[in-house]
């Protein structure tokens, strides 16, 4: 019996909605560190070096970026929603760690097991919905992936500092953690469906050429495919510097953990709800000059951190960053699926993810560095000065296909 298949947003809004939902608890996992972890390092382990802080986050970024790329090789084979369910299972013990470590190294551990659980999950909803809504609504449904997952960020980096300010940083902050991956693996198993035969029915229609190495076409040679990449990197480097010295940075400013909650919730979370309009805007809009401006916001933003301290100053700044943010995160996506054979779409999207999350084990281990040796600001310029390169190098090597 052949069973009927349609792309589109309209005609699949059930299992996206689905993949949705699970996306927001995949963005819940990160949202759990956001906030608490420096003052965790500190309390709990006696830790006060920036690199040594941050190597959570090194950790994190390399295992994911490793992840990325592997779960893009291997969608076509394994399946996207078996993938699905074994980044699940991987993040059942994370919690577990935090609350019980002994050691640093223990949440190095913890963050190795997030970083696959994120690579994992993350890519393969990602894949899974461009497969499901085809060509026309892609930079939507990017938009509304991106949202889910990073305003779930959002909202978990709020409770957590909540919680924290008002119990301590730990046990109870990761008892959401249990929460959410419990939930996150039974709606998966349950309630996902693959999409492998989706593809089929795309590459049916389309006229994009297939890439001879997909690795060195998406990494270096193809000017669209390069040039998003390194936006990607350079992204995910300031959002790596942000995650780890913005609380520091608050906390020497003698905020709280619920004031530092909601600064750390406002950027993800308004980086969240403007992909729900910035990822149509990709549909119809320009996406070169989309991730100019993005980039070139994130930069200006950055480059303000260090010169304000007031609470409702650096509210402001983080929206900025935020609002820069949410022009390019669904944007790299749907462009990258738009210069990309159905077939070899995962795959590419596997190589942008290494990159891009490399970014932020790069971010921390250069931001970490800086501020040991000369302060937390320069390491922020310096990021700062490095994304608005990056917003150069699009507007100066990137074609306008759109």
């Amino acid at each position: 019996m052949h069973i009927q298949v349609n792309l589109g947003l309209k005609e699949n809004w059930k299992q996206f909605l689905i993949l949705v939902i699970v996306n927001a608890f995949v963005g819940g996992m990160v949202g759990l560190e956001r906030t608490i972890f420096p003052k965790f390092a500190e309390i709990e382990f006696g830790i006060a070096s920036k690199t040594a802080i941050l190597s959570f986050i090194i950790a994190f970024g390399i295992t994911k970026a490793i992840t990325n790329y592997f779960t893009g090789k291997l969608a076509n084979k394994i399946g996207r929603k078996n993938l699905l369910i074994i980044g699940w299972l991987i993040a059942i013990p994370i919690p577990f760690i935090l609350i019980h470590a002994t050691s640093w190294n223990w949440v190095i551990f913890a963050n190795i097991l997030l970083g696959i659980n994120q690579g994992l999950t993350w890519s393969s909803t990602v894949v899974m919905k461009i497969d499901l809504v085809g060509e026309k609504d892609r930079g939507l449904a990017m938009g509304i992936n991106e949202f889910a997952g990073y305003f779930a960020v959002g909202v978990v980096a709020f409770l957590t500092g909540i919680i924290a300010q008002k119990y301590g940083v730990t046990p109870y902050p990761f008892y959401l953690g249990i929460c959410i991956s419990i939930i996150g693996l039974l709606a998966s198993i349950f309630f996902v469906k693959d999409t492998r035969k989706f593809v089929h029915k795309e590459q049916e229609t389309t006229l994009t050429a297939q890439l001879e190495n997909v690795f060195i076409e998406t990494s270096f040679k193809d000017k669209s495919l390069s040039s998003i990449t390194q936006a990607g990197l350079v992204n995910n480097l300031n959002d790596g510097m942000i995650w780890g010295l913005l609380p520091i940075i608050l906390i020497s400013l003698n905020y709280n953990s619920k004031e530092i909650g909601i600064i750390a919730a406002v950027y993800p979370g308004v980086w969240g709800i403007g992909q729900l309009f910035t990822g149509k805007m990709a549909d119809i809009y320009s996406k070169k000059k989309m991730l100019f401006w993005g980039m070139f916001a994130q930069g200006i933003a950055i480059l303000l951190i260090p010169f304000f301290t007031s609470f409702y100053q650096l509210a402001i700044i983080a929206s900025i960053l935020g609002l820069g943010t949410a022009l390019v995160y669904p944007t790299f996506l749907s462009a990258i699926a738009d210069a990309t054979h159905p077939r070899q779409r995962a795959e590419s999207i596997g190589v942008f993810r290494l990159w891009r999350d490399l970014g932020y084990a790069i971010g921390a281990i250069i931001s970490g560095i800086i501020a040991d040796f000369f302060g937390v600001e320069y390491a922020v310029i310096t990021i700062g000065v490095i994304t608005i390169l990056s917003s150069l190098i699009i507007k100066f090597r990137m074609p306008d296909t759109t």
